[in-house]
């Protein structure tokens, strides 16, 4: 008989242990679940809908739109953005890479799913080392490009040449340009809806008679033509006979480097470039077109609105006849904690122009260390390593 108790006792006892085995295995288990809903939830937060949280906010601007042959003027709407700097396969490290591309895709496909613009303009250095990447780099550079910035056939993408993709003009040659333009078009010259775009190479506005400076001078001047002749300001069948009209509108000018501005000091805003920077002098030829390329541009154009990139920083300025420039500030979180982008609505008589912010980066990162820091909490709470009050105020909960 005590054999037999001995027995179901000792029965007892493994029984029990398994049971406890079990109960902790379970509350483990239950533990990683709960833990991995976290962390998957706050990944998809961060990574794919606080895109859509964000440029959700956004809207095209609205502007009145004048009878225009019996009906109303058709609006164009456009999105600008600029300095994407795509890195390469020397200064880019593979994890930063990832990482800045990853976040201008989500950001580029997000716009386009609900702002669905009609054509969307890169104002330049697209890439991060175009001026001395290798054949095969250059190629791995494009196929990286055309993934992250794909679109709808519907939507037509306008690529500005940049410094970075081809070099300053003390590095840039034809072989550079050429490999450029067959990639992303040489077209100097769209007009969509009665608006026209005039698209400059402003690093080859340097003005010494280099070969590829005195053709970028031609094709602008004979631009400056076809606008004049639109305009019914050149008479005469020699200049304008034979000539596809261009319609009747002053253009909007786009490229790379700002016209000329002694510096950022009248430049205000959260992404206006830091107060530090504002007052340090411009260089010509460098950080901006010289004084006399600027004149050129606007004396041949006449535009009525110039967008430009570069400084990787937002500034508005007036030019001579109060024509508005706008710096587009960069569209990768790399060189700012807040890009953005510009949305326009643009007749062939008038636009109106709105910024769309995409998400800050330290609101990111900040949701990141709280997360870690509460999964931590989560940790020691379930393992009871948590100093004596906290354990109080824990065993208080679960005895409820």
């Amino acid at each position: 008989m005590d054999l037999t108790l001995l027995c179901l006792q000792l029965l007892g006892r493994r029984h029990g242990s398994d049971e406890m085995r079990l109960g902790r295995l379970k509350r483990r288990s239950f533990l990683l679940l709960k833990l991995l809903a976290i962390v998957l939830a706050v990944l998809l937060f961060c990574e794919f809908f606080i895109y859509h949280l964000v440029i959700t906010q956004c809207h095209w601007p609205e502007m009145k739109t004048e009878a225009h042959g019996g009906g109303q003027e058709p609006v164009l709407r456009a999105m600008f953005l600029a300095d994407t700097h795509l890195l390469g396969e020397i200064r880019g490290h593979w994890l930063d890479k990832l990482r800045r591309e990853w976040q201008m895709e989500r950001a580029f496909q997000t716009a386009l799913w609900w702002l669905q613009p009609e054509v969307v303009f890169i104002l330049g250095d697209i890439f991060d080392e175009g001026k001395w990447s290798s054949p095969q780099a250059w190629a791995d550079d494009v196929q990286r490009f055309q993934k992250i910035f794909r679109h709808p056939r519907h939507v037509q993408l306008k690529v500005i040449v940049g410094n970075h993709d081809i070099g300053f003009h003390y590095q840039m040659n034809r072989y550079l340009v050429k490999r450029f333009e067959k990639v992303f078009n040489s077209e100097r010259l769209f007009s969509w809806k009665g608006v026209n775009f005039v698209m400059v190479n402003s690093v080859a506005l340097e003005g010494d008679g280099c070969d590829i400076c005195s053709q970028a001078e031609a094709e602008l001047i004979g631009i400056s033509r076809k606008l004049n002749c639109s305009r019914e300001q050149v008479q005469g069948f020699g200049q304008c006979g034979g000539q596809q009209k261009l319609p009747l509108s002053a253009p909007v000018l786009l490229q790379h480097y700002p016209l000329y501005r002694t510096s950022d000091a009248n430049c205000s805003g959260e992404d206006a470039a830091p107060p530090e920077e504002r007052n340090i002098p411009f260089q010509e030829k460098y950080d901006v077109l010289s004084q006399e390329a600027s004149q050129k541009l606007l004396w041949w154009l006449q535009p009525r609105l110039i967008l430009s990139g570069h400084t990787h920083s937002a500034c508005e300025v007036f030019h001579a006849g109060g024509i508005p420039e706008l710096s587009v500030p960069s569209f990768s979180w790399r060189n700012r904690n807040n890009p953005s982008f510009i949305m326009g609505s643009l007749t062939s008589r008038d636009y109106a122009l709105s910024k769309c912010f995409l998400p800050f980066e330290n609101t990111v990162l900040t949701m990141y260390c709280v997360t870690a820091g509460f999964l931590v909490f989560f940790i020691l709470v379930h393992f009871e390593c948590l100093a004596s009050p906290f354990l109080h105020l824990v065993r208080m909960y679960r005895s409820r």
